[in-house]
Order: structure tokens, then sequence, then C-alpha cells
């Protein structure tokens, strides 16, 4: 239920607002340098990158994987 749930908004320029964000995304700089296109990505490829994200251990999930914290509300909201 999304009604009367605070939102929060970073400001434009503001890369410190977005910590997770950006770690985030200098994670997936190591497979996806800057000025890479995308479509010389094989699917394959990134199949294999986002299972290495989706499977890794974050500090903001008390250690848990974004797998396992997908999984487990799925289950629980079934």
């Amino acid at each position: 239920d999304l009604i009367n749930k605070p939102m929060f908004f970073a400001h434009a320029y503001s890369p410190h607002e977005r910590g997770s964000n950006e770690n985030r995304n200098r994670v997936l700089r190591r497979f996806i340098p800057k000025g890479k296109h995308i479509e010389q990505i094989s699917n394959d490829e990134l199949i294999a990158i986002n299972w290495w994200l989706n499977s890794r251990p974050m500090k903001c999930l008390n250690w848990q994987t974004p797998i396992e914290v997908f999984f487990r509300n799925l289950h629980d909201n079934c």
C-alpha cells in the first residue's frame, strides 16, 4: 500500500544523496565501462552481470542479497 507513505527525492547533481544508487553504478562500471554501448553486450553477458549484482550481499540489506530479499518478500506477499 503506497498511500500515506513518505516519499523522498534526491536533488539534481547531488550524488551524495543517492549513495546506494551511485555505489551500484560504480559496481556496474566494472562490466560496462562508460562509452560502451549496451548493444555491444550479449544477452548472456547481461544475464551474468545481473546474476552477479543480485547475488552480492549488501550492507543496506543487512548483508542479504537482493535476490534473497526479493524472494522472501514474494513469498510473504503470496
